[in-house]
This record gives C-alpha cells, structure tokens and sequence, in this order.
C-alpha cells in the first residue's frame, strides 16, 4: 500500500512532462540526433512561412550538416497550460562553428510554440521564432 501512495505522489504534472519534452528536444539536437528531437513534433506542425513538419525536419538536417558544432541555450520557460494544449514561450541563442572549439555564428530568437498532449506524450503543433532584435 505504501509503495502504491508514494507512486501517486511522483507523478509527473502536465507542466512537469511538458518541460521534460522541452528538453528532451534540446538535449537531442545537442547529441546531433535530428530523429530525437522530431520525436516532439506533432505530425500537423506548422511553422514560420508555412513550414511543415517535413520542412522543418529538412532544416534541422541542414544545419547539422553545415555545422561541425551547433548549440542552443534556452532562457526560462513560460508555460500556459490550457487542458490538453499549452502555449510555451521562451528566448534562445543558437550558436554554429565549422570547428569543434569556438562558436562562429549566433543568433537569438524569441519563440513561441504550441503543444497538444497526445496519448501522454507533449507534441509541439506550432511554432513561430523571430529575430531577438524584431
């Protein structure tokens, strides 16, 4: 019985498993694992100008590609949960280097996505990122 109380005390809220799909995402374009990070992208997505999930799964690879070395550093999350779906806010820097040691490019973006909670599991359906400086 105790083993059975302590399990409902450590289950994760909404906003708990969102958070860790937020990184999970992060940790796998960090690791170079496009298939990882498209694990979090809702079949339906939908992007700036109209990109769709192919698209932005064609992005990724690309940077990949043209990047030896490719960060990202997120700020804070703000997240609004509303039922099944959640609004997720929050700044990033993306930094890429045709070398393994220093950063050659950046560029920081202010993003703001949707997700749906599909059978347990948090999917980013939308996503629209915009130059920091905009």
């Amino acid at each position: 019985m105790l083993a059975t109380l302590l399990a409902g005390c450590s289950r994760e809220t909404p906003d708990m498993r969102l958070r860790a799909s937020v990184e999970q995402m992060h940790s796998a374009l960090g690791e170079r694992d496009p298939a990882g990070f498209m694990e979090y992208v809702a079949a339906d997505f939908s992007g700036n100008g109209g990109m769709d999930r192919a698209a932005l799964h064609n992005l990724l690879r690309a940077q990949l590609l043209a990047n030896a070395r490719l960060g990202a550093t997120l700020g804070p999350l703000q997240v609004q949960l509303h039922d099944d779906h959640a609004t997720v806010r929050f700044h990033v820097v993306l930094t890429g280097s045709d070398n393994r040691v220093l950063p050659e490019r950046a560029g920081g973006y202010s993003v703001t996505s949707g997700w749906r909670d599909e059978d347990g599991h948090w999917r980013a359906y939308y996503a629209d990122w915009r130059a920091a400086d905009e």
